[in-house]
């Protein structure tokens, strides 16, 4: 099985383009690459140099074709309608960027008070940009918050520098009070985030985007099979955005390897979901009542299904989550059951 990986660095992702609709089941995969490879070669096709094809993937029907220029990734993006006519039935194919994917961009709310008896949080704010100058910070404000933006791997460099710092301060201060509560907290938090100070977490801490950890959870037998094969335990702490793990060896100790083993997996697992999931959202804020009940009826139904798909159900949204085909096609057949055109 090929893995989505290979074309996991950033400027890779710019020049690659995820193909959705292939005819599986048609031809052989070995066949059916050659044919995708010489579709998106074609100049009629607004096509280029073809660096690479990843098929089969993990979603069936879906193939990853990377280029040897951006611009050729973007013509092709621009043309829309792309169809395999080699095929004996033309396979209608749909098209979207590799960088459209669900967790590019997240937003957070930092809250550094906590640090400000210890250290200058003006310096502190220079250190971290200077650290990970991927991030993009907002003015400090008076009361110790700041805004920041990035990717989510950026985030959570940054959470675990924080968490790091605390962790540093209280060893050299023990006598002293700890900060009460968490230093973090998301812009998009729909409930207050429970505490979770350095010192109150034991065994492995993994960091992750909580629609990954939601879709690998509710989605996924990979996260609690794990866990089971290993005998450990999971302390889950949902902030937002972001979801905070602490993995436990659930036999006392005897095995006390098993927390970095079912780390290390889980953490292999969601980066690789990270490449493969996508996210569509369907507002409610704003729309009248009939027509939000309409939206979540037709999710509701839809939902059985695509038993790969998510569906997180929110009092100002609902987030579609899944495959670039699944969720394609789920919103395109909600936006059928309420008699709207996909726009």
């Amino acid at each position: 099985m090929a893995s989505v990986l290979k074309v996991k660095e950033s400027e890779a992702s710019e020049r690659t383009i995820v193909v959705a609709g292939l005819p599986v089941g048609s031809v052989n995969d070995q066949l059916l690459t050659v044919l995708v490879k010489s579709h998106f070669q074609d100049i009629e096709n607004e096509g280029g140099v073809v660096e690479d094809v990843i098929y089969p993937t993990r979603t069936k029907g879906v193939a990853y074709v990377t280029f040897k220029e951006k611009k050729v990734a973007e013509n092709v993006i621009r043309k829309k309608k792309h169809c395999l006519a080699e095929m004996v039935r033309p396979a209608q194919l749909t098209v979207s960027h590799f960088s459209e994917k669900v967790f590019s961009s997240v937003n957070a709310v930092l809250d550094l008070s906590v640090f400000r008896s210890q250290i200058g949080l003006r310096s502190l704010v220079m250190d971290l940009k200077r650290e990970i100058p991927a991030l993009c910070f907002s003015p400090l404000e008076a009361n110790g918050r700041i805004s920041v933006q990035g990717s989510f791997l950026a985030i959570k460099k940054l959470k675990e520098s924080l968490l790091l710092k605390a962790s540093s301060l209280l060893e050299k201060n023990r006598n002293r009070q700890s900060p009460r509560g968490s230093t973090w907290k998301s812009s998009h938090s729909l409930k207050p985030p429970r505490s979770s100070t350095p010192e109150t977490m034991r065994g492995e801490r993994l960091v992750l985007d909580t629609d990954i950890f939601l879709y690998l959870k509710k989605r996924s037998r990979f996260y609690e099979s794990t866990l089971k094969k290993f005998h450990a335990l999971c302390q889950e702490t949902v902030d937002g955005e972001i979801t905070t793990l602490c993995i436990r060896n659930a036999q006392g100790g005897t095995q006390p390897n098993n927390e970095k083993q079912v780390k290390e997996l889980i953490e292999k697992y969601s980066h690789a979901l990270h490449f493969e999931l996508r996210k569509e959202t369907f507002i409610l804020e704003g729309k009248e009542n009939r027509e939000k009940r309409n939206i979540k009826l037709a999710c509701e139904q839809l939902s059985s299904r695509y038993l790969q798909v998510l569906v997180n159900f929110y009092y100002t949204h609902i987030d579609i989550i899944g495959s670039s085909s699944d969720t394609h096609l789920f919103k395109k057949e909600v936006m059928k059951l309420i008699r709207q055109k996909v726009r």
